[in-house]
């Protein structure tokens, strides 16, 4: 990036940054004025383009400002312009009179898909604490706590700690810090105070999508030679808002489910962890790479998760072109290093800013169909002839064996691996371990690290220290990432949110954590419809779609980003539901992957259990209920081969997400089915499939606690009763068989010399057993039950006698 445009997207980041300090409330000056005292006497900025964009950033004081034509203050003025209207706000130059500075953030959730809610987050900070955990999750809420002015002076100082730390001299290196300082302190801050507006971006979101817009428009006129900004972007600002200065471009990565299973039976789970973050880490630097050669920052990332990502470009030729040759390059990279196992797909179209505010209806909706349609085209059509021929003279070469990993033919080390799977195996444990990640260029001296497109190798270090020394010590240093955790630093590519909870390495010893039987389970579960909420979720022709905007899509991802990639770690690490009375301090479970909205969980099998329950509460009180989740969960011995268990769990979740509605999970799929019907329709599913809140009070709150209030009290009535019960449970279409529950039901009877507390845990369990079986969904519901009761109570040498 050169001089002016590093200055344009800091210009963009900063230029609302007095409306924090305006909000201190000690100065009645305008926030533009503040934001530009703040930068230069504060933080010691000199550069006067970039003081200029904060402080003549809105046209009245633009107008008066006596700039040159080619000002880039032109420049953030339209982009801050085109970023407001992306969240409708119509009174932008009253806040210093007529708003109310105090109010707090509301959720982008309160529009989602349908909701009229009215909830609020609590005034603060995105917090981290030393374990890299969320201090605590900030959950919509009721109540309206609004924003003193001590809490803005902490704000203030805690960016003004960070942005001193920089060198303006050359901020270009710096720019992902602002972006971690902004993300740190104003991700709960509303961008506007505006009363009658719905403060629902926060000022990180605005100031982030003004500083993406202010790059793009900037490289858009120079390649349309528009040198006369004052012109094109002031006076003749409502016909730029037609013109198609952005591109919305998309990355999909193929082939992610394939490549995580593909592992051996040694060190299984540590490897599958690995294989998974390296994919993220991959996916990241494909990215930030296409970003550098489009000298462009992490501003223009919309949203990243699960291999798929959405960025904002300038639409001008050298930007597609450089798109398609780094898209090329890297593909070429995976068919030399994996055949065609992995490949990403990429496209883009051409938009306005006023369709990325759906003018005229329905066209944010036609760009979002569009893009997709190009990246489903690209996957079937992936090889040119020459790729395809590459592909099949692969095999020609005189190797005599085949990675023990990944099975491609090649040179293997003593171990039978492949140099991919012999680096991912060296580096497994620093990637579940270590905080610090960094890149750079791959040498011929130094053949460590993991391999990367570009010709770069990534690398781990263990603390901050240890990346400087390698920054300062090599000229082929690129970028750094860190863990879970908000840094400021030279050449900082990002943090990097990531579900890494973990209390074990292997299967075994999750199954020994198991209550009853020695068995682990794998939860698997993505959010229903969320293509659907990031397109459409926030329609409402009530209000003529006034808010479907790129600025709550962009706020949405973010904060799925944040739930499925950050704070799912403080729900694993803080437990909630329990199967039994007990509750464990911490979940016996570590997360193998949890991406932008779906997760794959390993553990001891009553906790995943217990777990998955959690997730789904916590996601709905996050989500203000707009969001739901469907889920697999599958119960396992240790030893069975985990690309077999990745396999039926996938099925047992495509079931539930056939139940109409959705938002189920199925668990214990014995083979019998039932039709279940719903709002929308009905359908087949597995007599194993229930929505979550039947699972919840019904399966485990009622139907379990019965069974354990009666057979925990009688432990002369051994499982041999349960399994008779559930065998006749399974055959209640035979009439008989009603007749033979009932005979069996009465041998369970205590005597007459059973104490009281027994006789009646007796007369509770029949009655209702009498009452369950007789209803089809009762009876369903009763026998997930029995299953669940059957695993908790398995004696320790019934297990011995399996292994």
């Amino acid at each position: 990036m050169n001089h002016d445009e590093i200055g344009l997207v800091i210009g963009g980041l900063l230029h609302d940054i007095g409306k924090a300090v305006y909000r201190q409330g000690e100065e009645r000056k305008n926030h533009s004025e503040l934001g530009y005292a703040f930068l230069k006497e504060k933080i010691g900025v000199k550069d006067a383009d970039l003081l200029a964009c904060v402080r003549y950033h809105h046209s009245d004081a633009l107008k008066n400002a006596h700039l040159a034509a080619d000002a880039p203050a032109y420049i953030v003025y339209m982009a801050d312009n085109m970023a407001s209207a992306a969240d409708r706000r119509e009174k932008e130059q009253a806040e210093e009179f007529g708003f109310d500075q105090q109010t707090p953030l509301q959720p982008v959730f309160n529009l989602l898909n349908g909701n009229r809610g009215d909830k609020w987050y609590a005034p603060g900070i995105l917090a981290v604490g030393e374990d890299h955990t969320a201090d605590q999750i900030n959950f919509p809420v009721a109540e309206k706590a609004v924003f003193s002015r001590e809490q803005y002076d902490q704000i203030v100082a805690g960016m003004t700690d960070r942005l001193r730390g920089i060198d303006w001299e050359h901020p270009g290196a710096y720019i992902n810090s602002i972006l971690e300082t902004l993300e740190a302190n104003l991700s709960f801050v509303p961008a506007s105070t505006a009363k009658g507006e719905v403060p629902d971006i926060s000022l990180y979101d605005r100031m982030k999508m003004t500083g993406a817009m202010a790059a793009c428009i900037g490289q858009y006129l120079k390649a349309q030679s528009i040198q006369d900004y004052r012109e094109v972007l002031f006076k003749q600002a409502t016909a730029f808002y037609d013109r198609e200065v952005f591109l919305l471009a998309s990355l999909d990565l193929s082939g992610i489910q394939a490549f995580i299973y593909t592992i051996t039976s040694e060190d299984a789970l540590r490897m599958l962890r690995a294989r998974s973050f390296y994919l993220d880490l991959l996916v990241e630097h494909i990215v930030d790479s296409l970003l550098e050669r489009l000298s462009l920052t992490r501003c223009n990332l919309i949203y990243a998760g699960g291999g798929h990502c959405y960025l904002l470009l300038p639409n001008t030729e050298q930007a597609k072109e450089t798109f398609d040759n780094g898209l090329a390059s890297a593909n070429q990279w995976f068919l030399a290093q994996f055949g065609a196992a992995l490949y990403i797909a990429g496209g883009y179209v051409p938009c306005s800013s006023h369709a990325l505010c759906d003018k005229p209806k329905g066209r944010y909706a036609a760009l979002f169909r569009a893009v997709s349609s190009k990246l489903s085209k690209q996957k079937m059509q992936r090889y040119s002839p020459d790729d395809i021929r590459a592909l099949n003279q692969r095999g020609e070469k005189n190797y005599a064996r085949e990675c023990a990993v990944c099975k491609k033919i090649g040179a293997v080390n003593a171990s039978g691996r492949c140099p991919m799977c012999e680096a991912l195996k060296q580096l497994s444990a620093n990637i579940l371990y270590d905080v610090f990640f960094y890149v750079t260029r791959q040498s011929q001296e130094d053949k460590t690290g993991l391999p990367l497109p570009f010709g770069c190798v990534l690398k781990a270090a263990k603390t901050e220290q240890d990346v400087k020394n390698a920054m300062a010590s090599s000229l082929d240093f690129v970028r750094v990432y860190g863990k879970n955790q908000l840094l400021t630093g030279e050449r900082l590519a990002t943090k990097l949110w990531v579900g890494d909870y973990t209390t074990g390495d292997t299967f075994e010893a999750f199954a020994k954590q198991a209550q009853g039987i020695r068995r682990i389970a794998v939860l698997r579960a993505d959010v229903d419809n969320l293509g659907h909420s990031f397109v459409a979720g926030f329609d409402d022709p009530a209000n003529q779609n006034r808010y479907v905007t790129l600025s709550r899509t962009a706020t949405l991802s973010r904060q799925l980003s944040l739930f499925f990639k950050f704070y799912i770690n403080k729900i694993l690490a803080s437990p909630q539901f329990s199967l039994t009375d007990a509750r464990p301090e911490k979940r016996a479970a570590t997360i193998v992957y949890s991406g932008g909205d779906d997760v794959f969980i390993v553990g001891a099998w009553d906790q995943v259990i217990a777990l998955a329950i959690d997730l789904k509460n916590t996601l709905a009180a996050y989500s203000d209920g707009t969001l739901t989740l469907s889920a697999g969960i599958g119960i396992y011995p240790a030893k069975y081969p985990i690309s077999a268990m990745a396999e039926e769990v996938a099925a047992l979740e495509d079931q539930s997400k056939h139940y109409p509605r959705k938002n189920a999970v199925t668990i214990f799929d014995d083979g019998k089915t039932h039709r279940a019907k719903g709002d929308d329709g009905e359908a087949v599913v597995s007599d194993g499939t229930t929505d979550w809140e039947t699972f919840e009070k019904q399966v485990i709150g009622e139907k379990l606690r019965v069974l354990r209030a009666f057979f925990d009290r009688t432990e002369d009535r051994g499982k041999g009763f349960l399994y008779r019960i559930l065998d006749l449970i399974r055959r209640r279409d035979d009439k008989i068989n009603f007749a033979r529950l009932v005979y069996l039901l009465a041998r369970l009877e205590p005597d007459q010399k059973a104490p009281e507390a027994v006789k009646a845990a007796y007369a509770h369990f029949e009655t209702h057993v009498v009452r369950w079986v007789q209803n089809p969904e009762d009876a369903r519901q009763l026998k997930t039950a029995i299953y669940i009761y059957a695993y908790l109570t398995r004696e320790e040498e019934e297990n011995d006698e399996e292994h």
